[in-house]
């Protein structure tokens, strides 16, 4: 499957960008939201995190077990206890890394409130998946990989939104396995949409946030 706008090396075999890979536990259950036009800070304040909690961080060179993430090793937090949220910025995009996938609902159209473009995507590891595109505050589609059908679905997306799915490499129905959806797309497309094609060494180059977000908040 062709993906126009990830170098060799950023996609891992499954189709994840590497450096989602290489941040998350074994768990599998995680979201990644990016937006355009506003700082991590507060992307971050806007996803709910815990008062007092924002700190700049670096990333370890590992982790203490397989069940942690890399920005939960950070920040010295044990798996189980909430979610750790990492967020850094490239050029106009921020990105914000939830490694337990709590922030989705409604958070798409919380970051792109004011005129901006945001877009929020999960996987989870029951193959669960997703991905909403905001607008000025307002939810302007929301995708399903295992509904989606690129022949008949791209040409009817958003134009910047269709250009990210292409550069993507949505896979066509006949190239998968019966049974088995492409559901990472939507990692990758968020991506491709906010220009992160990038490595683990990439991202520990960026000025960093951590910060925590409490479970069911």
């Amino acid at each position: 499957m062709p993906t126009p706008g990830f170098p060799p090396h950023t996609l891992d075999a499954e189709g994840l960008p590497v450096w989602i890979r290489d941040l998350a536990s074994s768990i599998g259950n995680h979201s990644l939201h990016v937006v355009r036009g506003l700082e991590p800070g507060r992307a971050l304040e806007t996803l709910g995190v815990l008062a007092g909690s924002v700190r700049p961080g670096e990333l370890p060179a590992g982790r203490p077990d397989e069940l942690t993430s890399l920005p939960a090793a950070a920040l010295g937090a044990d798996a189980g206890e909430g979610a750790t949220l990492l967020a850094g910025r490239v050029g106009e995009w921020t990105f914000v890394y939830d490694d337990s996938g709590y922030t989705f609902d409604g958070t798409a159209e919380a970051l792109s409130g004011g005129g901006r473009t945001a877009v929020t995507t999960v996987h989870t590891i029951n193959g669960h998946a997703d991905l909403t595109y905001a607008v000025d505050g307002e939810e302007v589609e929301t995708i399903v990989p295992e509904d989606f059908d690129p022949a008949e679905d791209l040409p009817h997306l958003p134009a910047d939104l269709r250009t990210a799915f292409e550069a993507a490499g949505v896979a066509e129905w006949d190239d998968l396995e019966p049974g088995r959806p492409d559901t990472l797309v939507g990692m990758r497309a968020a991506c491709a949409l906010a220009g992160l094609a990038l490595t683990l060494d990439d991202v520990r180059r960026l000025p960093l946030l951590l910060a925590r977000r409490a479970e069911g908040d």
